[in-house]
């Protein structure tokens, strides 16, 4: 499968510091659903996603290497659903400090320094990005996201 390209307006939405939600599944096709805390811009094709505490995610992302990840707009009043296959773990390099250096100003923006913690930058290619308009995630939008990261 052929990558797809991050629009550029999707650019500032990344950056904005909001979490983002994280769906993974299981090889059965269980769904995990996870907060986190940073979406990163690599490339065109690329994005980073932070690994600080969940080892569910992890185990899941082994077993089934597709995910779903929902980044808020609230500017613009919608959200960008992004499907992302899992290439690989980055724990040194520009990408990873970057990244690491942004985990530690949201961490001590909120009161969590120390809590906060990158153990990895993982790398994801992008299958689609599309731009929802909306307040908020319907949840039958979230679901339906959910069961195309589960292969549904």
């Amino acid at each position: 499968m052929s990558a797809a390209r991050l629009p550029s307006e999707i650019r500032p939405v990344l950056d904005n510091g909001i979490p983002a939600v994280l769906v993974t599944c299981s090889a059965d096709g269980t769904p995990n659903t996870t907060v986190i805390s940073q979406v990163y811009y690599v490339d065109e094709t690329h994005a980073a996603l932070s690994f600080q505490f969940f080892s569910k995610t992890i185990q899941n992302v082994r077993e089934n290497p597709r995910a779903y990840v929902s980044v808020s707009d609230i500017a613009g009043h919608a959200y960008w659903a992004l499907h992302l296959e899992f290439e690989r773990s980055e724990t040194e390099g520009p990408i990873f400090e970057a990244m690491e250096m942004q985990i530690e100003a949201i961490a001590s923006m909120t009161g969590m320094k120390g809590i906060f913690k990158l153990k990895a930058a993982d790398i994801y290619r992008v299958i689609s990005a599309k731009k929802n308009i909306g307040e908020r995630i319907p949840l039958s939008e979230l679901t339906r996201e959910s069961g195309a990261a589960c292969g549904a």
